[in-house]
């Protein structure tokens, strides 16, 4: 239910339009009643859920590291500061939050987004991040929503796409598919077969940005329990 708040109006007053919600009547005494809102405003301590379907998760990427630790960082709780403050609609204004993301349900089908493309806006553009990312042939996910649906799964590698390049702009996308045991390379009309020994010239090669390479940018894990 929303409460709605009439004022009676006043000479000697501004006054606030009939049928305003408490969170714009609360607004309008802080910018208009700035000594009134002091003396009787106070704060409420909120904190939410919600649920947000995803067919995908799209991970930062550090230097030398690894796709169990990115997940990791993943579900870290982040502060929202500065420009990146929650606007809160109980107090109809920004205010500091903290955030934090947990898988509640697991997919069958896992696609993991690295975000190898950055803006700098030192260099007005965005760049490539070839860090260095280790993934795993096997994935194991430790489920810690506390109202989780399904428990902790065991994925296998099953494919992933590979930008060739420079920058966002530049380049192309190669495909690494798992078939009947073995694996395969799509570049175009070209299918040649890949050793799994050489998937680490996929991790990524070095800390300099703009630099040709061959990376993984999103990763498909199968779960086993299918």
């Amino acid at each position: 239910m929303e409460a709605t708040t009439n004022i009676r109006p006043s000479k000697s007053a501004s006054v606030a339009p009939c049928f305003w919600t408490n969170s714009e009547v609360l607004q309008w005494m802080k910018n208009s009643l700035p000594e009134l809102f002091n003396k009787y405003g106070g704060f409420f301590k909120t904190h939410g859920i919600r649920d947000e379907n995803f067919l995908d998760l799209s991970i930062d990427v550090e230097e030398n590291t690894s796709i169990t630790t990115c997940l990791r960082v993943f579900s870290n709780i982040e502060t929202l500061s500065g420009e990146s403050k929650y606007y809160c609609e109980t107090c109809s204004s920004k205010q500091e939050a903290t955030k934090r993301m947990r898988i509640k349900k697991l997919p069958r089908i896992l696609a993991l987004h690295l975000k190898r493309f950055k803006y700098f806006e030192v260099f007005k553009q965005y760049k490539k991040l070839s860090y260095r990312v280790v993934f795993p042939f096997e994935l194991r996910l430790l489920n810690t929503s506390e109202d989780c649906t399904n428990s902790d799964r065991i994925y296998d590698l099953v494919s992933l796409v590979v930008h060739c390049g420079i920058g966002p702009n530049r380049g192309h996308y190669i495909a690494v598919v798992k078939r009947d045991g073995s694996w395969l390379v799509f570049d175009d009309e070209t299918v040649d077969r890949l050793d799994p020994s050489n998937f680490e010239e996929f991790y990524g090669v070095s800390h300099d940005l703009g630099r040709q390479s061959e990376t993984s940018y999103i990763l498909f894990y199968e779960s086993r329990d299918v």
